[in-house]
This record gives structure tokens, C-alpha cells and sequence, in this order.
């Protein structure tokens, strides 16, 4: 039932491969069938928490960065400025990228379970060392490893999520994961309400406190680790069959528990030929000819979401703070409304994406967020929004760009073969990081330095224009996903005729 291994060497060094390989055995097995059949279970469930509680962690991280912006320009230690704030913002995402391709790398070669433990270790070292800096530049070096360490969780969370869940529920799983950032969100504004409040803490403290608090929840995430075991599907191509038998017989075991006297149905079985690693050409070569059209969709996707959200997130506590004269101690009443509607998006219209279709749903989402953001920003510019007005349509907003976002990860995860996945998630969100997230922070910071609504409003346009590009893309050339085996949808590299 579960993997047959044969001895094959006929093909093991195809001259017309793009990648020699030396390892000739060659497995028949059922366990992406096997996986793909089950119902929700426990198991699910705990790896949904799991997996959840990280994004949770980076939601209340990069809240209290963007809530804690008035109180470092207030701190008498550090007295940023707006453009050092949006540097130190930049900072953390180029970490993030940089973070994404080394651990993206690493997940392909000696897998997931063992990123998870190593990403953390960088990211809760970083956050704690963050809570000691001592001047803008000690704080934009440690911004820059919490987010590589980001990075690379990134990576290595969905190829996860894609490579466990099954079909028919891996569209809105991953949103809701990915959404999950949110919850994190608004724990982060709470604790910007308390840990920024004068009358309780002083101001060069606070944003000390949080960072050390946030690095303290981070070691519950060590525990629920424990209850992920490697991809089967990375295991059984990386010469260790046994172990994914093994691991799947578990997680049937748990699923079935309720319906054991039901016969088991006969899986489709495919055949693999195991290796220890991908070499880089073979990589290059499969996303960059094999899948050059899914390589530009997932590119455009992470590099229109990835301005629009981290260019106004980032900087909505300036926002705030210089154009409506908002408290930086209050900034987190106007944050939890924000996360409300970047959490409830995916949560309500995830099972869309499992229904409707990929393609729809992100051309959808990413064109409503696109055309909402211009919309207000023509308000914000003539000034007759308010804090609070301009807060619900920010909601409104994210309400649709939050799922786009996901998405976006959602594409990039499950249309390109199993041996490339985590290396291509990494690059993609790299170079769309890149293009799109770093870059807009130090614009926005600039932006609103010059006091200017209508230069504000030049900077919203463009984050609308390329959300609305990235959904003609969609529109146009995104993959049908839905309810499909990851094998179908990308056939793995190792496969066999």
C-alpha cells in the first residue's frame, strides 16, 4: 500500500536531463494519493496551530515596529526621524530577503522540520536583541535579522502547508494561516496601548518591553513545533521512504480513527526516482524555461502585494500620527480594527478559492484592493477623511488585499514541483520583496516627510496601479489549482514514466 522500492538505472543519467543523477532507485508509491484522500483531522488541526502561531508571532512583531513608530521619534535615546523609521523598516525586509533565498535553499536540501527550528533560533535571538539598541544603526541591524530569520519561515511554513494538507482544503488552510499574521496584529496593538502609555511605562522603555515580550511568546512556538514531522512527500524523494510510510500511516491512523472498519480504497500510485538534492541549475532551469509563465505570475503577484501592504502598513502609525494628529499611544486603538478586516478576509473568502477557483478569486481580490486604495487616497488627499473614517476604509481595503496577498504565496507554493517549491517561494518573495516591499517603506517615509497629501496620494496610486496590473496577470495567466494533487498540478522532477 504504502512504497514499493525498484532497483532502475535506465534512466539514471539521461543525457537529455538538465541534472545528471547518480542515485538509481527508483519507488512506487501512494502517498501523495494517500495524504490528498484524507478528511480534516486532529492532526490537521495541530498543524494549523502550528504553523499558525508563527505567523501570530510576526504579526505582533512587525505591529509593534509600525505602532512603535512615534515612540522611537520620541525616545531620547535613539530620536528617530521619519526617514530613519522607514529605513529601519526597510532593513527588516531586506533581511527577509535575503533570509528567504539561504533558508529557501536549505529547506530544499535537508528539509522543513529542520528550518523551522533554526529560522526560530535567528528570529527570537534577533527580537530580543532588538529591545537593547543603543543607536539607529544597532536597531537597523537587528531589525535586519529578525527579518531574515522571518524569511526564511516563510519558506519553509508553506512548502508545509502545501505538502500536508489535502487538496480539497489546502486553498483557504493557507490563507487562513498566512491570515493568522493578523491575530498577531492586534496583540500587538493592545500591547502598544499599555507598553506606550506615559503614565505607566516611560517612553524609552516601552518599545523595549514589547520587543522583549514578543521574543518571550516566541518560545511557546519551540513546543508546537514538536508537532510537525517532515513532509512525507520531501521524504520519500529524498531517499527515505521508510520514514514517510511511517508518518503517513500516523496521520491515516488519526484521521481514520472513527471509521477503522471502512475498507481501503486502491490509491494511484506514481514512480519516483530518489536524490539527495536539487543542484541550482536544475532549479534555474525549471522555473526559469520549464514554468517560465508561472515564474512571471507568481513574480507580479508577490511584487504588487508586497508595495501595497508594506508601503501603508509600515507607515501607518506616521499617517496617523502627522496628518491626523493622533498620540502615538493611541495608535493601537486605530491598528485593531485594521487587523479585524486583514483577518476576516481570508477567513471568509478563503473557501472561495477552493469553490470559485484560484483564478477568479485573486484577479478579484487583488482588483477590488487596487481600485479601494485609489479611491480613498483621493479622499485622504482632499482631506476629508478623518482618523477614524480613513481607518475603516483602510479596513475595508485590506479586507480583499489580505486574501490577494496570501494568495500570492498560495500560487507561488503549489504550482511548481516539489523539489523546487521552498527555493521558489524564497525567490519569488525575494524578488518581489525586492522590488515592491522594500523599497516602499523608505518611499513612504519620504513621502510623508514632505507633509504633502498629494504626494502621499502619488505613492497610493502607484501601489493601486500595481495591484490592479497583477490582476489583469491573473486574470490572464494563473493556474486552475483547486482541488488538484500537487502532483498534477506540478509533476515532481523525480517522476518516472
Amino acid at each position: 500500500m504504502g512504497v514499493q522500492l525498484i532497483r532502475d538505472g535506465s534512466a539514471a543519467n539521461d543525457p537529455a536531463s538538465p541534472v545528471r543523477q547518480d542515485n538509481d532507485r527508483v519507488i512506487e508509491t501512494s502517498i501523495p494519493a494517500r495524504l490528498d484522500d484524507l478528511r480534516w483531522s486532529g492532526f490537521h488541526t495541530r498543524v494549523v496551530l502550528a504553523l499558525g502561531i508563527t505567523w501570530i508571532l510576526d504579526g505582533l512583531e512587525v505591529t509593534l515596529a509600525g505602532a512603535l513608530s512615534g515612540a522611537l521619534k520620541e525616545s531620547p535615546t535613539l530620536q528617530f526621524s521619519n526617514f530613519d523609521v522607514g529605513l529601519a523598516n526597510s532593513a527588516y525586509l531586506a533581511g527577509a530577503v535575503l533570509g528567504a533565498i539561504g533558508f529557501g535553499w536549505l529547506t530544499d536540501r535537508i528539509g522543513r522540520k529542520k528550518l523551522f527550528f533554526i529560522t526560530l533560533a535567528v528570529y527570537l535571538t534577533a527580537t530580543a536583541a532588538t529591545a537593547f539598541s543603543w543607536s539607529v544603526g544597532s536597531y537597523a541591524l537587528f531589525r535586519f535579522l529578525t527579518g531574515a530569520g522571518i524569511g526564511g519561515e516563510y519558506t519553509a511554513i508553506n512548502s508545509t502547508i502545501q505538502e500536508l494538507v489535502p487538496a480539497r482544503y489546502r486553498g483557504w488552510t493557507d490563507l487562513v494561516i498566512n491570515g493568522s499574521f493578523w491575530i498577531g496584529a492586534a496583540i500587538g496593538a493592545v500591547s502598544a496601548i499599555v507598553l506606550l502609555d506615559p503614565a505607566l511605562i516611560g517612553p524609552d522603555l516601552g518599545w523595549r518591553l514589547a520587543y522583549l515580550t514578543g521574543a518571550g511568546l516566541g518560545l511557546i512556538v519551540f513546543v508546537m513545533r514538536m508537532w510537525i514531522p517532515e513532509s512525507p512527500r520531501w521524504l520519500m524523494i529524498h531517499g527515505r521512504p521508510d520514514e514517510a510510510h511511517a508518518i503517513v500511516d500516523e496521520i491515516e491512523k488519526s484521521a481514520r480513527r472513527h471509521v477503522q472498519d471502512q475498507p481501503q480504497p486502491a490509491f494511484p500510485k506514481v514512480r519516483l526516482r530518489m536524490r539527495s538534492h536539487t543542484p541550482l541549475r536544475e532549479v534555474a532551469h525549471t522555473l526559469f524555461t520549464v514554468y517560465r509563465q508561472r515564474s512571471m505570475v507568481g513574480l507580479v503577484l508577490m511584487a504588487a502585494q508586497a508595495f501595497f501592504y508594506n508601503a501603508i502598513f509600515f507607515t501607518f502609525a506616521l499617517i496617523l500620527t502627522d496628518f491626523f494628529g493622533i498620540p502615538a499611544n493611541h495608535v493601537g486603538w486605530y491598528i485593531l480594527p485594521f487587523a479585524a478586516g486583514n483577518f476576516l478576509g481570508p477567513l471568509l473568502l478563503g473557501r472561495l478559492f477552493d469553490t470559485l477557483g484560484r483564478r477568479k478569486m485573486i484577479t478579484l481580490t487583488y482588483g477590488v484592493s487596487g481600485v479601494l486604495l485609489a479611491l480613498t487616497g483621493y479622499l485622504f488627499s482632499i482631506g476629508v477623511l478623518t482618523a477614524q473614517t480613513q481607518t475603516i476604509a483602510w479596513m475595508v481595503i485590506f479586507f480583499f488585499a489580505s486574501p490577494a496577498a496570501s494568495a500570492a504565496y498560495l500560487t507561488v507554493s503549489e504550482t511548481f514541483p516539489l523539489e523546487v517549491r521552498a527555493l521558489a517561494i524564497a525567490l519569488f518573495y525575494a524578488i518581489g520583496t525586492g522590488i515592491g516591499g522594500v523599497i516602499g517603506p523608505a518611499l513612504f517615509g519620504a513621502l510623508i516627510d514632505t507633509g504633502s497629501r498629494t504626494s502621499v496620494f502619488a505613492g497610493y496610486l502607484l501601489g493601486s496601479a500595481l495591484m490592479v496590473i497583477a490582476a489583469a496577470v491573473a486574470w490572464r495567466y494563473a493556474v486552475a489549482a483547486e482541488r488538484k494533487s500537487l502532483e498534477t498540478v506540478a509533476r515532481p522532477l523525480a517522476f518516472v514514466e
